[in-house]
């Protein structure tokens, strides 16, 4: 609990993804968007003016020493999300980090450690796992209404502009690869909806681009309790998302199970049939209300800082996710299964 009645925002770059962060920070009643920080003063200069934010820093050690700022939201890229968190935790920021929140076992025990030291909450920015979807099929599914889950399927893939030569996800220096990028979602997923942790086994494979990272990645994942999951990602392919979940009893399907940011005001369906087959189109087709889930994300951190609250990702989930990752990527290098529980890479 805190005194504090509303959470101020500072944003660590002007990543594309602040379009949606910025908006959901506006509508959310306990939060303010107070800062925003970038390498350098000009650039920051003129996004702070373009999106009305009152304050504006070229460097991000500037933004952490303001003590008016309680959280901020990184979109960095992967490979200096660690760097960041940890300096924000240190100056007594809380944070909201966007997917991966990490791309290492070392860098994940050091943010871990910091959150602990310093008492702030680090929160994964996994947002589609806030929308009512999401909440809605989670719940049919630990209700029983598909009987014993048996397999689960996600995938999600877009198409990168060929011209786009310098984007950030084909750098394998800064945890590029659409492993990391889209392929966190159907992961994240899998593992929160066969509800036993992290898989016990997994095994992948991937197709690499020509500055080395993976362009295209396939999965499967065991879970401990029998569940099969398996997942694909690419970021050279024609644009398609889709979460589906076989049970004994029934089977759901989202179309969006990563809601996009220009879906985001749209309903979203969620198509469910049983295994008598019978059940009429309409009678299967749950509509989900339109629902921003960047604001309920961003109201999910202003609860934890403000409610004492506990995460929607809490970092023991963010834990699994990562490992699962790592896991796969290993089976991918080495060609063959890889147990979750065996030594991964750390650094």
């Amino acid at each position: 609990m805190t005194e504090l009645s509303t959470v101020r925002w500072g944003l660590l770059s002007t990543a594309w993804i602040n379009d949606a962060i910025i908006p959901a920070i506006a509508m959310s009643p306990r939060s303010e968007l107070i800062a925003v920080a970038s390498r350098t003063q000009e650039k920051v200069d003129k996004y702070a003016q373009k999106h009305g934010i009152p304050r504006a820093y070229g460097s991000y050690v500037e933004l952490l020493a303001d003590s008016d700022i309680d959280a901020v939201y990184i979109s960095l890229p992967n490979s200096l999300h660690a760097e960041w968190i940890v300096k924000a935790a240190q100056a007594g920021k809380h944070v909201l980090c966007e997917k991966p929140l990490v791309i290492s076992l070392d860098e994940f025990d050091a943010i871990e450690a910091a959150a602990r030291e310093f008492k702030v909450v680090v929160f994964e920015a996994f947002a589609n796992l806030h929308h009512p979807s999401i909440r809605h099929a989670l719940e049919m599914v630990r209700s029983g209404a598909l009987g014993d889950i048996q397999f689960i399927n996600g995938w999600g893939y877009f198409k990168l502009p060929a011209d786009d030569v310098d984007n950030i996800r084909l750098k394998p220096e800064l945890g590029g690869g659409s492993l990391w990028d889209v392929g966190v979602y159907p992961v994240s997923l899998a593992i929160t909806f066969a509800g036993v942790g992290a898989p016990v086994e997994v095994w992948g494979s991937q197709i690499t681009g020509d500055t080395g990272v993976d362009i295209a990645f396939a999965g499967q994942m065991r879970f401990a309790n029998g569940v099969t999951a398996q997942i694909s990602s690419g970021i050279c392919s024609p644009p398609h998302k889709r979460l589906v979940i076989v049970g004994s009893d029934g089977l759901l399907e989202i179309a969006y199970p990563t809601i996009p940011v220009n879906v985001a005001d749209q309903d979203i369906k969620i198509e469910h049939s049983t295994s008598s087959g019978i059940v009429t189109t309409e009678d299967r087709t749950i509509v989900i209300p339109a629902a921003n889930q960047y604001q309920m994300e961003v109201d999910a951190l202003a609860a934890c800082i403000l409610d004492g609250a506990q995460p929607v990702v809490p970092l023991s989930d963010s834990r699994e996710f990562l490992i699962t990752n790592l896991a796969l990527y290993e089976s991918a290098k080495i060609g063959r299964p890889v147990p979750t529980d065996t030594t991964l890479p750390r650094s």
